[in-house]
């Protein structure tokens, strides 16, 4: 299956949207959301277009397609009107040979590692960056953020498809890619 991974939405219609087409683009099956999905937080300037009643709007009309984690500005009263789960910490995505972690990355990050095990995968947001690092016992991965992007990075996501990671720009131009090793 093809997955689309993001992060960081912060509540922002227009690049909402813009994700939302890039998925339907892709022709992904699966959406996995690194969190902050409706607040902006108090650290970050208003995104393009801060409507979150309008993201909800369009986030409800795929939750069938939603797979997504909680990030520090996801707070119970944003489950009460998304029709996904929203709150959970992390979750464990496996395809028999590699297993990949993905959480916002406020919690558990390069700093504070998860219970991995060698060959992993960590996947966070959060940091707005996108970036993949290959340690010697994991591998770092982040999509960087679909709203606000940070250290002069693009509006992003990242697709993930068989044993391949592609990150992208919302208009779909490649920006780096790695393959896992089998």
């Amino acid at each position: 299956m093809k997955w689309m991974i993001a992060s960081d939405i912060h509540g922002s219609e227009y690049y909402c949207k813009k994700m939302l087409e890039a998925y339907d683009r892709e022709k992904a099956g699966k959406l996995l959301l690194l969190g902050d999905v409706l607040y902006h937080g108090p650290r970050n300037d208003l995104p393009r277009d801060y409507a979150p009643k309008a993201v909800i709007e369009l986030l409800n009309a795929r939750k069938d397609q939603i797979l997504c984690v909680r990030g520090n500005c996801d707070t119970e009263v944003d489950q009460m009107v998304l029709k996904f789960p929203v709150l959970a910490d992390y979750c464990i995505v496996c395809d028999g040979k590699t297993t990949i972690y993905a959480t916002h990355g406020h919690v558990y990050n390069e700093k504070n590692l998860p219970p991995i095990q060698k060959g992993d995968i960590l996947l966070n947001g959060h940091t707005h960056v996108p970036k993949c690092t290959q340690h010697e016992e994991y591998v770092y991965m982040n999509p960087g953020s679909v709203s606000i992007p940070k250290e002069e990075s693009h509006h992003g996501y990242m697709i993930l498809e068989q044993d391949e990671f592609v990150w992208k720009d919302l208009d779909g131009t490649e920006i780096m890619r790695w393959k896992m090793n089998m």
